[in-house]
């Protein structure tokens, strides 16, 4: 049996960041972690791509044209939607999650989802480099790992 696994040595590898501006305070720690780790796992400032979209509903649209570019490896999506007082969140958070995960499929191109919904402010910043760690750290590593398997899994000619 052969076994596949990812490697967290991207050598020559291209990450696209995808960053929701809405809730920067919050977004821009989860941006510092995905750096921090794909910087701490080896990979150049140069092959690391930063663009910003508004806000979380208009991730998919990004992520889908950095995916299709085949410019990167992976694309790795950060965001932060906090849910308010109205139903707008739940619209946000699912059709968010719902067009990433469509990014993912119709590319074939990891697209990893670093975008935190939470209940408010507090829990937002205990998971964007407090106490509950770095999900762009995370999200970042998901995507390192993801973009090593789908290197190594044989294709069809």
């Amino acid at each position: 049996m052969k076994e596949i696994n990812g490697s967290f040595e991207p050598r020559g590898m291209r990450f696209a960041i995808a960053a929701a501006r809405f809730n920067e305070i919050v977004v821009a720690k989860l941006v510092e972690g995905a750096v921090a780790c794909l910087r701490a796992h080896g990979v150049s400032e140069d092959d690391i791509v930063l663009a910003w979209a508004p806000g979380a509903f208009e991730l998919p649209v990004l992520s889908a044209r950095l995916a299709e570019s085949r410019l990167y490896d992976a694309v790795i999506c950060l965001g932060a939607v906090i849910r308010g007082e109205t139903p707008h969140f739940d619209y946000v958070a699912g059709e968010a999650a719902r067009g990433i995960r469509h990014v993912a499929l119709s590319t074939g191109m990891p697209v990893t989802f670093g975008v935190l919904t939470t209940e408010s402010m507090e829990q937002a910043l205990d998971r964007a480099g407090g106490k509950h760690g770095n999900k762009g750290w995370d999200a970042a590593m998901a995507a390192m790992e993801m973009a090593s398997i789908l290197e190594q899994l044989p294709t069809k000619e």
